[in-house]
């Protein structure tokens, strides 16, 4: 079954109306789970999110841009941030975010006061002689 007639049957299923443009794979994806194009109709989705975390998390993506897709062509509020839009996500039990994809890198420079025991992560290293603590103005130590 390809990815255009998979999109077809979850339309069906859940929206109870026909999709009918094309859905593809986006390999070049990073952070999100598919894409709606108002202009053309299509559907971007990243492979990673079934692959990842398997074909129930993918079809609740498949139904968020679904729901901008049936939202878009009734000329309703298609958009995160319309009621709308939330509404039918609900109904839908589509995914309001993508779930995370990438570990996020851990910081690699943790920083205490002396003073409070405020603790401070950073990526990028700091000059403990220049910065002090932003709570207390107490001196800083690495960690």
């Amino acid at each position: 079954m390809n990815l255009t007639s998979y999109v077809q049957q979850v339309s069906k299923e859940d929206f109870g109306k026909v999709f009918r443009h094309e859905a593809r794979w986006n390999t070049r994806l990073r952070t999100t789970g598919g894409r709606f194009f108002p202009k053309d109709g299509h559907l971007d989705f990243n492979p990673k999110i079934l692959d990842i975390h398997g074909l129930a998390v993918f079809r609740k993506i498949v139904r968020h841009e679904l729901c901008h897709y049936h939202l878009f062509f009734e000329k309703k509020g298609y958009r995160h941030k319309d009621k709308d839009f939330k509404t039918l996500l609900q109904q839908v039990d589509g995914l309001r975010f993508t779930p995370q994809l990438v570990e996020k890198v851990q910081n690699c420079h943790r920083y205490r006061c002396l003073l409070c025991g405020q603790d401070y992560q950073r990526r990028r290293r700091i000059n403990t002689h220049k910065y002090r603590c932003g709570k207390c103005r107490g001196r800083l130590i690495t960690q």
